[in-house]
């Protein structure tokens, strides 16, 4: 099992990063919460890995606090919950905010995640209870490092949000309302808060 991944941080395409350690560079997927929160690429890079070997191939999940990893591994335990349904809910909601709607039952905040119908954000709520500290200092999505503005941000932006499970006309209609010339962390956090109105 790979725990843990610390090198040099060569992509960020999100939700995708590519980390050097020592010559092998490792693809691992991460949440928005920590993609928000990355260092520069070419900078030094710590990562709490979670490895899920498939039929279909090994895939590395990363996290920024063990927080976020314990809780991406909770919510794979849930019967219907799979890696990318799981990322999605942590894309959406920091560990904390995802520790309070436990906490208060509140099933509206998972709905507006995609792919997270009211049924599925019930079966969330009643298996999640207890297994989730109620104060979690989660990454959240505030603060961390930019990215460059690069000219082809609204690709980047456009592949994340489909990522996470948003459709196209959704997706490009939430990146008309973005300011002009935001990079690509900025766009994926604005982008995420006018789909969660919607």
């Amino acid at each position: 099992m790979i725990g843990r991944l610390a090198g040099l941080l060569l992509e960020k395409n999100p939700p995708m990063v590519v980390v050097d350690v020592g010559g092998l560079g490792y693809e691992v997927d991460v949440p928005m919460s920590t993609f928000y929160n990355l260092p520069n690429a070419g900078e030094r890079v710590a990562l709490y890995t979670h490895l899920a070997i498939r039929e279909d191939g090994h895939f590395l999940y990363g996290f920024l606090s063990e927080d976020e990893r314990g809780a991406f591994r909770q919510l794979l335990k849930i019967s219907g919950i799979g890696a990318r349904t799981a990322l999605s809910v942590l894309s959406g909601l920091s560990v904390a905010e995802l520790a309070q709607a436990v906490a208060l039952q509140e099933a509206g905040r998972l709905v507006k995640i995609p792919g997270i119908g009211k049924k599925t954000a019930e079966r969330l709520l009643l298996e999640l209870r207890d297994k989730l500290p109620r104060a979690l200092g989660g990454m959240g999505g505030a603060g961390g490092a930019s990215i460059p503005a690069a000219p082809d941000a609204g690709s980047d932006i456009l592949n994340a949000l489909l990522a996470l499970g948003y459709n196209e006309r959704e997706a490009l209609a939430a990146m008309k309302q973005l300011p002009e010339g935001c990079n690509v962390s900025d766009g994926i956090r604005q982008a995420l808060k006018l789909l969660s109105k919607v």
